[in-house]
């Protein structure tokens, strides 16, 4: 969940964000613990694998990486989609690791023009990320 601030989000100037639509990508991060053999391994009881998970997020090496809750949650008839032109705010939040989204597309390659104009900014003190695009300027053809 996100709550916004009862003006909305703010540029680095102070100056109101304004975007078409928005889009939430939680990013979530699944230690299970695996056998000399490397398979998963298998508890009889919730609570038993307590040490072997701790073990394993101490790594900082998760074995599953999902967004959204599930594989797949963001592809298909759940594609995050915008039209030619429309301004897309997308939030990005991960809890454990610091990962950002990175877009890419044929557009974002170019240094200038409006592939220049993509604003991404890390928010301080959160493991978030703003990101704010115009659609069709991002290689979503």
């Amino acid at each position: 969940i996100m709550v916004l601030p009862r003006d909305g989000l703010k540029d680095a100037k102070g100056n109101p964000a304004k975007y078409d639509s928005a889009y939430f990508i939680g990013e979530q991060d699944y230690y299970i613990a695996k056998d000399e053999k490397g398979a998963y391994k298998k508890y009889d009881a919730c609570g038993d694998d307590l040490g072997d998970y701790v073990d394993t997020m101490r790594t900082l090496t998760p074995s599953h990486v999902v967004f959204n809750g599930a594989v797949g949650a963001l592809t298909g008839d759940n594609a995050m989609k915008a039209k030619v032109g429309e301004t897309v705010l997308f939030v990005h939040s991960q809890a454990n690791r610091d990962s950002r989204p990175h877009l890419i597309g044929r557009s974002w390659a170019i240094s200038c023009g409006e592939a220049g104009q993509v604003q991404r900014c890390a928010v301080t003190g959160a493991w978030e990320t703003w990101v704010h695009s115009r659609a069709g300027s991002a290689g979503s053809d």
